[in-house]
Parts: structure tokens; C-alpha cells; sequence
């Protein structure tokens, strides 16, 4: 597996903090705009209007539903499943399956250009050993395989002795892609993986589906408080990211989004909107 440094070699990189915004632009800060504003800071960067980027978000009570997911037989129950519980489904347009988002779940996008001349593999990979180097003081033991009976299983899936605590997907535009990656920091990780069970036995039933959907283990899941046995928090986690990006990086800058970004943003969330209007009339 290729380091971080082998693939990421820029010098400069802007920080973006959204984990604790409660509106951007007017609208309400949910994982709907956590996508829309990806895409637009993707096609900034392609553009060479910005630098790359690192953006931390975090969202409360929210299961963001991967394509295929949208399409299972009894979606409907299955969101509302999910509505009693008190949380909200989204479609995102990234690859991937269902995945639980919280308070005690960060999110960091790796937001990066050129990637028309960069494998998918290699930018996984650079996520993969960005977050083994924020670890590094805590455990030599994340590994990068799929864990079967996880929740959104892939190849990257991020565990330590075989209980996942991280998952990455991956969405380009034009020549830059948003490499996006959750990691449960704390909380509850079996209750977490539990409703996302329960989601997929309502939403499935016994039916025969194209598509492999998971059976989820929630033993196989866990946060890294659980898993490091040690009380991180998701602050604690922005510090580690906000270390590593000054090591890795000669300057860091904090820019506002511009006007064009602004705008970018706007039509991407009315098609993140769209996406949703069929899950958005279920809840």
C-alpha cells in the first residue's frame, strides 16, 4: 500500500471545519449539503481556483443510504423503520451502502485535484495511511480489508483486530474527486450497526434482490474509543487532523467559499435535493 506522501504532494492545503455549523449559506447543515458542498469543492479544485482541501462535518441522527439501497423492495417501511427512531435518511451519490452518522461519528473529505492521472485505488490508499498516521501513537493494528457483515462492506473498510470502525467512499468531478471517509470515534457502535440491521430485514424482507445487500454482524463493528480502549473523542479526532495536515502540508489556509463556490453549491444541492424527493416523501 502506498503512503500518503507518495500520492498527496502538495504543499498547501485549505481547512474546512463544518462539524459544528448549523446552517451554510441559508440552508440547514445536513449530510444533504455535506455532499452538495463536496461537489462544488471538487470542481473548485479541478479548476485550480482552490487547493486541495480537508473538511471536517459531522451530522446528528442521520443514515446515509447508498444507491442501491434506494432501490430495495420495501424502502418505504424500511425509512420509516428509521424515522421512529428519530433519524433521517439520505441518498448520497457516492458509492457505497447504508452507513449511520451521529455526533459521535467524523467525517473527513480529502478533496484533491488531478485525479484524472491519480487510480481510485491510490486515493483509498492515501486515506487509508492519512488515518493510520493520525493513529500512530495509539496502535500499529488498522488494517484495510473488507469485514464481511459490516454495514457498507469494501475493500477499505478500517479495523483493528477485525472489528471495522471505518468505511471510505469516493465521488469525482471532472478532474477532482472528494475521497470521503466516516470514522466512529464514540458512542454506541452496537446500536449503530443494530438499526442498520433492523433497516435491511424491514427493507428486504426474504426477497431476492440483484444486488448483495449486507447481513449485518453488529459484533464486527466498533468505535475506536472501544477499540483503543481509551476515551477519544470526536474533538480529540479534529486535533489529530488539523496535526497531521500542518505536518504533511508548508501552509494552511482557511478560506471562505467564494461566490462561484457559493452558487456551484446551490445547483448541486438542488440535485441532491432531487435525488432524495422519493426517500424525502417517506419519513
Amino acid at each position: 500500500m502506498k503512503n500518503w506522501k507518495e500520492i498527496i504532494r502538495h504543499t498547501t492545503f485549505r481547512y474546512i471545519d463544518h462539524s459544528t455549523h448549523t446552517h451554510i449559506n441559508g440552508e440547514m447543515n445536513t449530510a444533504l449539503t455535506s455532499f452538495a458542498i463536496d461537489d462544488a469543492l471538487a470542481i473548485s479544485v479541478s479548476d485550480e481556483v482552490s487547493p486541495p482541501v480537508v473538511r471536517l462535518w459531522v451530522h446528528a441522527d442521520t443514515i446515509v443510504l447508498g444507491i442501491p439501497d434506494a432501490k430495495l423492495p420495501y424502502i418505504e417501511e424500511g425509512v420509516q423503520l428509521l424515522s421512529s427512531q428519530g433519524y433521517r435518511a439520505i441518498v448520497r451519490n457516492s458509492g457505497g451502502l447504508a452507513v449511520a452518522l451521529d455526533e459521535g461519528v467524523l467525517n473527513l473529505s480529502l478533496i484533491l485535484p488531478g485525479v484524472k492521472r491519480i487510480s481510485i485505488h491510490d486515493c483509498y490508499e492515501a486515506m487509508v495511511s492519512l488515518v493510520q498516521y493520525m493513529l500512530r501513537d495509539l496502535t500499529d493494528d488498522i488494517k484495510a480489508y473488507e469485514i464481511v457483515n459490516s454495514y457498507c462492506p469494501g475493500d477499505y473498510d478500517l479495523s483493528i483486530n477485525g472489528r471495522k470502525f471505518a468505511g471510505i467512499s469516493q465521488r469525482r468531478v471532472k478532474d477532482g474527486a472528494a475521497i470521503q471517509i466516516y470514522l466512529d470515534v464514540e458512542g454506541n457502535s452496537l446500536e449503530r450497526a443494530s438499526l442498520i440491521r433492523r433497516f435491511y430485514e424491514v427493507s428486504k424482507k426474504d426477497e431476492e434482490t440483484k444486488f448483495n445487500f449486507p447481513v449485518v454482524d453488529p459484533a464486527v463493528m466498533g468505535s475506536l474509543s472501544e477499540l483503543l480502549n481509551t476515551s477519544l473523542t470526536v474533538t480529540d479526532m479534529k486535533k489529530r487532523v488539523q496535526s497531521a495536515l500542518s505536518d504533511f502540508s508548508n501552509d494552511v489556509v482557511f478560506h471562505d467559499f467564494s461566490k462561484r463556490e457559493l452558487d456551484l453549491f446551490e445547483r448541486r444541492l438542488e440535485q441532491m435535493k432531487k435525488r432524495n424527493e422519493n426517500i424525502s416523501k417517506m419519513h
